[in-house]
């Protein structure tokens, strides 16, 4: 099956959840509730390894890497405050997760090979990328190639026959299923292997037949962990910028309804379950703000409460007057100490860029009294580049470096504050083209393997060039770069960033201070 199109809500808004990185956190838990689905008996032991090559060898402790899959081994919520307690909670339960590092040449930075044995003894042997923002795919399954999203109810069968008798039980499976999204069965030299992805929940009396199916050794059912579910023959209304703009002129729309018209499409809903859907986030956008100005405390971090600081410099009189830049700079700091103190976030379209696209749009429209409305208008107009960007490039820092994240979120932000400010499909279209453009190169180097130093910085950066490129826009400045090659030029550009600055140990990242700080917070 070919690649489905972006959504919205699985790979550019969400998900909500905990922890410092949505590609180490959220991503390591979903691959691990895949393989808590499969089991039969709790695990007893776990052996995750990473390439020595890649990204998770340096950071997937400090990243949350061992939270976020225990928290999936363990059924615990994303958005659960025992998140980080994972580990802890798995050893306590008897279940050994143990991590190690070798040369096995991966070809992802952030590549998964995991051995799972179970209580009673079985073994399987899973393969599983954290693609970037949370968005996984696991590809392989003791040696099978596959491609799990997420996206499906899934039915994986291992089948002890590789000969003629193999076609038979392939027909009799597809007689069984009756109705299915996508199939594909692979031989391999002792075993064969079917995988049947359904969008409707196959019942008991179908799983019992598969199961008494003469030479099955295995059954793994999966049920769906992304918000919006998949169909194998969704065609969306456009994938590119370019034909955004031919529909937007001839159907005359504004660019939140765009957003609207492709994600009911994607998702296969209405035109109001997915303004309901951006209304619950932005609920959850505006609670981190709220809790971040409030104050928050965690132990393993560098920075402490700063929030409040530009508060009480503005009533100081102490800063550069600039009533809007500075509640955005509030309230992208307060979503950001929110995150990197354990608290529930919206990653948008990454935890490492959680402030900058909430943080700009509703700091603008609070600082300005705007109406939720308005706001939820701009949010829609936000992810609409982001599905242009997943399409074209990636959000994964450690593929592509800071630019896809940070970067990522300030074009995002750009064209949610034109639609705010009624601009046209064209000005959101090259707000955002005129935001990535000023941030090609941007390197990913995390202090102290900690989500936290310059990351606070490039959000805040990210929020400013966003207003500055809206403002460009609005006044009709010249983009010169249409925004789908801006986005080509951008991901050619991180793909030969050297892997030092893309997410592991270079830049600020191997600095003395940098050094002994990761030593005071082992």
């Amino acid at each position: 099956m070919q690649k489905l199109p972006a959504s919205i809500f699985n790979d550019v808004i969400g998900p909500v959840m905990r922890g410092p990185s949505s590609s180490h956190v959220a991503g390591a838990a979903r691959i691990g509730s895949i393989i808590r689905q499969s089991l039969d008996s709790e695990p007893k032991r776990i052996v995750v390894e990473f390439d020595v090559n890649g990204s998770l060898a340096e950071s997937y402790h400090g990243h949350g890497s061992d939270i976020g899959f225990a928290s999936g081994i363990l059924g615990i919520e994303l958005t659960d405050n025992l998140v980080k307690d994972a580990c802890e909670i798995a050893k306590r339960r008897g279940i050994d997760i143990q991590y190690i590092i070798s040369d096995y040449g991966a070809e992802h930075p952030n590549n998964y090979r995991i051995e799972v044995y179970d209580q009673e003894g079985n073994f399987h042997e899973w393969e599983a990328i954290s693609v970037g923002g949370g968005m996984i795919e696991v590809v392989k399954l003791d040696g099978f190639k596959i491609s799990i999203c997420g996206d499906f109810f899934e039915i994986v069968l291992l089948i002890d026959e590789v000969d003629s008798k193999f076609e038979r039980i392939l027909e009799n499976v597809k007689k069984i299923i009756g109705d299915y999204e996508d199939l594909v069965s692979v031989i391999g030299l002792n075993q064969s292997l079917i995988n049947i992805k359904t969008s409707l929940q196959v019942d008991v009396r179908q799983l019992e037949e598969l199961k008494s199916l003469s030479q099955i050794v295995d059954m793994i059912v999966l049920k769906p962990i992304l918000p919006t579910l998949s169909s194998a023959n969704c065609k969306v209304p456009f994938l590119t910028a370019t034909d955004l703009l031919e529909l937007a002129i001839k159907d005359k729309k504004e660019m939140w309804e765009m957003a609207v018209l492709y994600e009911s499409i994607r998702g296969n809903t209405n035109d109001q379950e997915v303004i309901n859907k951006m209304n619950y986030l932005i609920d959850i956008m505006e609670k981190s703000i709220e809790e971040g100005l409030a104050g928050t405390t965690y132990s393993d971090r560098i920075l402490g409460p700063q929030a409040y600081k530009i508060e009480n410099g503005i009533k100081s009189g102490s800063l550069v007057p600039a009533d809007v830049l500075n509640q955005v700079i509030k309230s992208i700091t307060a979503i950001m100490e929110v995150k990197s103190s354990m608290g529930v976030i919206v990653a948008a379209p990454t935890a490492g860029s959680c402030g900058c696209l909430p943080g700009t749009l509703l700091g603008v429209g609070k600082t300005l009294g705007m109406t939720r409305d308005e706001i939820v208008k701009g949010m829609l107009a936000a992810g609409l580049i982001g599905v242009f960007i997943s399409e074209g490039a990636t959000f994964s820092a450690e593929v592509a470096g800071c630019q896809v994240e940070c970067g990522a979120g300030s074009g995002m932000a750009a064209a949610g504050l034109v639609q705010m400010f009624k601009g046209t499909v064209e000005q959101c279209v090259d707000a955002a083209s005129i935001a990535l453009q000023n941030v090609t190169g941007l390197a990913c180097d995390p202090v102290a393997n900690r989500v936290e130093v310059p990351c606070l910085g490039k959000n805040i950066m990210g929020g400013s060039n966003a207003i500055a490129s809206a403002n460009m826009a609005l006044a009709g400045y010249d983009k010169v770069i249409p925004l789908d090659e801006t986005i080509a030029a951008m991901y050619d550009i991180g793909l030969k960033l050297p892997l030092e600055l893309r997410c592991t140990f270079g830049g600020l990242g191997k600095t003395n201070t940098s050094v002994n700080l990761a030593k005071l917070l082992l």
